[in-house]
C-alpha cells in the first residue's frame, strides 16, 4: 500500500462551509466521508510509524546482538590469549627454576663446607702449612714433607702431613729450578755440583728427574761460575794455579770440567 492513495490535501474551513451551502442534503454523509478519510490516514501514519519503529527495534535488536556476540567473542579469545601466555610462561619458566635450583645444588658453598667440615682440623691446617711453606721458599716433596714432620719444623703427625702432601697443587720441576736459582744467588757451583746439590739427602732431596730438569734449564754461565768460585777459595786462603786447578775439577770439590777450571785459572 503506497501512500498516494490516499488524499494529502485536507480542505479549509471555508471550502467546508461552500461544501455544506452547495450540498446541504449530503452534510452528514460529507461529514462521515472526511471522518474516515481522516481515521484511514491515522491508521496509515501508525502503520507507517510501527513499521519504522520496528525496523529501528529490530536494528536495535540486532546490533546489541552483534556487540554481545561480539563482546562474547573478544572475551573468550582474550580467555584463550590469557590462557595460552600462562601456559607458554609456564612451559618456559619451569625448566630454567629447574634449573637454577640444580645449579644451587650443585655449586652450594655450604655443600662444600660441609666435605671440608669432613676433614679433620688437623689436615686442613698441614695442607695451609705446607701452602705458607711455599710461598717464601722452594722445597721438594720430600723435604716439605720432612719439615711438616720434622720435630724442628712443624711437627705434625705423619697422617696429616700425608694429607697435604696428596692435596696440595705444585709443580716439582719449577721447584726445583727455582732452587737451583737461590743456590746460584749466593754462591758458585759447577753443573755436577748444583746437581748433587739438589738431589742428596743432604740438601734438597728433589728426584733425578726434577734435578735434571733444573740444571738443563737454569740461565747461567758455568764458566763465570768458575772464575767466581776461584776467586772464593783465594779469598779462604792462598792458592797456587795448579792446587786450585785441582780444587776446581775435583769430584770432591766444585767438579767444573777442565776447560772450565782453565778459563778461571786465566780470568780470575
Amino acid at each position: 500500500m503506497s501512500m498516494s492513495q490516499y488524499p494529502t490535501h485536507q480542505p479549509s474551513l471555508d471550502e467546508i462551509g461552500q461544501q455544506l451551502n452547495q450540498h446541504p442534503k449530503k452534510k452528514k454523509g460529507g461529514c462521515l466521508k472526511w471522518g474516515g478519510i481522516g481515521i484511514a490516514a491515522m491508521v496509515f501514519l501508525g502503520v507507517v510509524s510501527n513499521l519504522s519503529g520496528g525496523d529501528d527495534s529490530a536494528s536495535t535488536t540486532a546490533a546489541s546482538t552483534t556487540i554481545s556476540t561480539s563482546a562474547s567473542a573478544n572475551s573468550a579469545t582474550s580467555a584463550t590469549s590469557a590462557t595460552s601466555a600462562r601456559s607458554f610462561m609456564a612451559d618456559t619458566a619451569e625448566p630454567e627454576v629447574a634449573e637454577v635450583a640444580e645449579t644451587i645444588s650443585n655449586d652450594s658453598p655450604v655443600s662444600e663446607r660441609a666435605e671440608t667440615s669432613d676433614v679433620p682440623r688437623e689436615y686442613r691446617n698441614a695442607l695451609k702449612s705446607a701452602e705458607n711453606y711455599l710461598e717464601f721458599s722452594s722445597f721438594s716433596y720430600a723435604g716439605l714433607y720432612g719439615q711438616l714432620t720434622s720435630e724442628y719444623g712443624e711437627s705434625y703427625p705423619a697422617d696429616a702431613a700425608q694429607y697435604a702432601m696428596d692435596n696440595i697443587t705444585v709443580d716439582w720441576n719449577k721447584q726445583a729450578l727455582k732452587s737451583a736459582e737461590s743456590y746460584l744467588s749466593f754462591s758458585a757451583f759447577s753443573y755436577a755440583g748444583l746437581y748433587d746439590q739438589l738431589t742428596s739427602e743432604y740438601g734438597e732431596e728433589f728426584t733425578p728427574e726434577q734435578a735434571q730438569y733444573a740444571v738443563d734449564n737454569v740461565v747461567v754461565d758455568w764458566n763465570e761460575q768458575a772464575v767466581k768460585s776461584a776467586r772464593q777459595y783465594q779469598e779462604l786462603m792462598a792458592f797456587s794455579d795448579s792446587a786450585l786447578y785441582d780444587q776446581l775439577v775435583s769430584p770432591y770439590g766444585e767438579q767444573f770440567t777442565p776447560e772450565q777450571a782453565q778459563y778461571a785459572i786465566n780470568n780470575y
